[in-house]
């Protein structure tokens, strides 16, 4: 009896500090949050470059369309790649279009993981498809993977005002949508220009405002304008 008490001692001896370790840890654990998600980056180039093309846009606006396939296309792949323009994009989502609003919502949700280009670009280049049907969530989904998706979605749940898939409409939840802020804020600064009309932009030389107008213009105009500004 006492050789087993002996041995019964020695066992609790040997197990209590792993024991108490664990439990110490278990304790302490707490869960990690989240971290905090960045401004949104819907700027291209170089903020060095001599000028800057400010861009205030609405997603379902035909002319915007137009504008970004025929002339910001170009410029991105050509001037703004070489450090000669800095683009700035603007939200400026129109009351009269149905989905404007929640695509800017997508737009800027992807932009604060970095995925603006890709989003900015799925969503001109399919406008007639969801601007029929409201099916802008298919089309933000196909341009990110999985991961990225998941985190964009996670930003603009229950913020939609359209229900699509799973995602609950704004109406029906009191969730504030952080998104929201960024596009109030571009709204703003817009309508002190005034924008009356999408796309609006507004060229800047070296940090001092040169024009702004509005409507589309070829890439071939804006260069030559670009060009007589220098572009060096």
């Amino acid at each position: 009896m006492r050789a087993g008490l002996t041995l019964a001692a020695l066992l609790l001896i040997a197990i209590a500090p792993a024991w108490l370790a664990g439990a110490q840890a278990k304790k302490n654990t707490k869960a990690t949050p989240a971290p905090a998600l960045p401004e949104p980056m819907r700027n291209l180039g170089s903020k060095t470059a001599p000028i800057t093309l400010e861009v205030f846009s609405d997603y379902e606006c035909p002319t915007c369309r137009e504008f970004y396939e025929n002339t910001l296309k170009l410029m991105m792949s050509s001037y703004i790649a070489e450090g000669k323009v800095y683009f700035v994009h603007r939200d400026f989502p129109l009351p009269g279009h149905k989905y404007s609003l929640d695509a800017a919502r997508w737009e800027i949700a992807a932009s604060r993981i970095g995925k603006f280009q890709e989003v900015d670009a799925a969503l001109y280049d399919n406008q007639r498809a969801w601007a029929a049907d409201g099916s802008v969530e298919k089309y933000v989904q196909g341009a990110l993977s999985a991961a990225d998706f998941k985190r964009v979605r996670s930003q603009v749940e229950g913020c939609l005002t359209q229900t699509v898939a799973a995602v609950k409409p704004a109406a029906q939840t009191n969730h504030i949508c952080a998104v929201d802020n960024y596009i109030a804020e571009d709204k703003a600064l817009g309508q002190q220009l005034p924008v009356t009309g999408t796309p609006t932009y507004v060229i800047y030389r070296n940090g001092q405002r040169l024009t702004s107008g509005s409507g589309f213009v070829s890439w071939k105009i804006m260069k030559e304008f670009f060009d007589s500004l220098g572009t060096q």
